[in-house]
């Protein structure tokens, strides 16, 4: 039926607008694959981040993250994975056993399961806020970083309500201030 009124209507899917900056937009199933064969090849990759996930530190279409081959699976490592419900993901290990490996976002409450295999890449370091500077994930600020909101697991989600308040009044503020400064 549907095909019908396809045919009828001659619908057909319409190309998005090229990106001015003459970047590809690609899905996260078609992109990471290409990643993984990538890595395999002995390269590194860059992968901007889609999601909050991994707030408050990592930023939805801001940051990116630096991705390699992961070297050995540990508790606090940071991966790009494929989930039991299969969808990719960038969430820190909290968890490995002999039953498989749990993940949680910085930015979740909620945690996600998956196996050694599922494990595409490890992120190495994170391009924040359009700086060509990368913050390396063994360098002092990222472990003290982790050091403490992998401790503050049972708080997380005040935590994560209160950032949430503030940022969003932060920008419900700014977006007031440039509304005045165009009329």
């Amino acid at each position: 039926m549907k095909e019908n009124i396809k045919t009828f209507f001659r619908l057909r899917p319409v190309a998005a607008p090229p990106d001015p900056s003459g970047t590809r937009h690609l899905p996260t199933e078609t992109l990471v694959p290409l990643i993984a064969t990538y890595l395999a090849q002995g390269h590194t990759a860059t992968l901007p981040l889609k999601g909050n996930s991994m707030r408050p530190f990592l930023v939805h279409k801001r940051d990116k993250a630096l991705l390699r081959l992961p070297i050995a699976l540990r508790h606090g490592m940071v991966v790009l994975a494929r989930t039991s419900s299969s969808r990719y993901v960038l969430h820190r290990i909290i968890a490995v056993s002999d039953e498989g490996i749990t993940l949680q976002g910085d930015g979740n409450t909620s945690i996600e399961k998956c196996s050694a295999s599922d494990i595409v890449a490890e992120a190495y370091g994170f391009l924040r806020k359009g700086n060509t500077h990368p913050i390396l994930t063994s360098s002092l600020q990222w472990r003290i970083y982790s050091f403490l909101w992998m401790r503050l697991r049972c708080v997380r989600r005040p935590l994560l309500m209160l950032h949430h308040v503030v940022f969003r009044s932060y920008k419900i503020l700014e977006e007031e201030k440039n509304e005045v400064v165009r009329v």
